[in-house]
């Protein structure tokens, strides 16, 4: 048990990566996770824009939660956390638009 909570609390941290859209255009997404148990919270941020982390879970090494861009629009993604690789698999539903990112350790 003490072994899968340390896994977790690694989670913790800053993760940025590119997000290809649709479009084509890369986006530069920054995450700022906290890890206070089963509870994610933290901020997002894109474009110069920076928004809060809502309804944020973690299980084990998957998560979930939301976020609401400038414009209103709630955004969830899922995740999975791979402590081997300090990587994260993160997918994005913006509207329907399914997209993925991998994200690393801001270090």
């Amino acid at each position: 048990m003490i072994c899968l909570a340390a896994m977790v609390a690694d989670l913790s941290g800053k993760w940025t990566g590119v997000l290809k859209t649709p479009d084509g255009e890369d986006v530069t997404l920054t995450y700022t996770i906290k890890v206070d148990g089963d509870k994610l919270t933290g901020t997002a941020q894109a474009k110069g824009n920076t928004v809060t982390i809502n309804e944020g879970q973690i299980n084990g090494s998957d998560f979930t939660f939301k976020i609401t861009d400038t414009e209103g629009v709630v955004i969830p993604h899922s995740g999975k956390f791979y402590s081997e690789a300090d990587s994260v698999s993160m997918n994005i539903d913006y509207n329907g638009t399914k997209m993925h990112t991998t994200l690393k350790r801001d270090k």
